[in-house]
């Protein structure tokens, strides 16, 4: 059952590279150099948070956590995990993005020339 599960977290993360690959296929090489590395972090890390909510969704949240002749509620471990990580994946998707060429905002000018080609038709 182990390697089942290690295999469906490779192929998650094989589905998340080509992902990415093909969001920064258009990038210069030397972009492309410097991104992999953040796609091969953001890949592991889209797995492994698929991993961590599949445990809160299965065991929940909270946790009892018994101590001698305590026993009291605690937040679980694969929360905690799954908010650390979630907040940096948030910053390695965000670099990734960084890296990709930006669209150019449009002017008034760029509006204003819109109209008038538009008005001469």
């Amino acid at each position: 059952m182990e390697i089942s599960r290690q295999e469906a977290k490779q192929k998650a993360i094989k589905k998340e590279l080509l992902k990415l690959r093909r969001i920064t296929k258009n990038l210069s090489d030397d972009k492309k150099r410097a991104a992999e590395g953040l796609i091969q972090e953001a890949a592991f890390m889209r797995a492994t948070l698929g991993e961590l909510r599949e445990i809160i969704d299965r065991e929940g949240p909270v946790e009892i956590f018994r101590q001698g002749d305590y026993e009291y509620n605690r937040e679980h471990p694969a929360v905690k995990s799954y908010s650390t990580m979630i907040q940096r994946y948030s910053t390695v998707c965000k670099q990734i993005l960084d890296l990709l060429p930006q669209d150019k905002p449009k002017t008034e000018a760029d509006e204003l020339m819109e109209f008038v080609k538009k008005a001469r038709k």
